[in-house]
């Protein structure tokens, strides 16, 4: 499956932002989907996870209550609605998709990632 994520972009702390994450050559909804992010000189995290219906998410303490992880299996797509964000939010954020797992925030079990988009929070 081939995976590409947009819409991250510069934002100010307090602000919202909605990346979302394209897939298509496969069936989309065989596949759990992650959202992780890397920023620089850190290592990559769990963000969100979805179910592959979509009917449980898991989330990392850092953006529970803030973030909102969902998809839609009819447009092959997945969103990561981001609120109240902060300067620590900033990364590159990475979309992935699991073909083994219902659900999971561990980034070994995720088969296929894409190129990644940018996000920056200013204080």
């Amino acid at each position: 499956v081939q995976l590409q994520a947009f819409g991250g972009g510069l934002v100010q702390a307090g602000d919202s932002l909605r990346p979302s994450c394209a897939a298509s050559g496969r069936t989309f909804s065989n596949y759990a989907m992650g959202w992780f992010r890397q920023a620089p000189g850190k290592e990559r995290e769990s963000v969100a996870a979805i179910h592959r219906n979509g009917g449980s998410t898991v989330y990392s303490d850092s953006v529970k209550g803030r973030f909102t992880i969902s998809r839609d299996n009819a447009k092959n797509t997945v969103y990561l609605q981001m609120n109240s964000m902060k300067p620590e939010d900033t990364a590159v954020y990475y979309c992935a998709a699991s073909y083994n797992r219902l659900i999971s925030s561990t980034a070994r079990y995720y088969d296929y990632w894409g190129q990644g988009t940018q996000v920056t929070v200013s204080s």
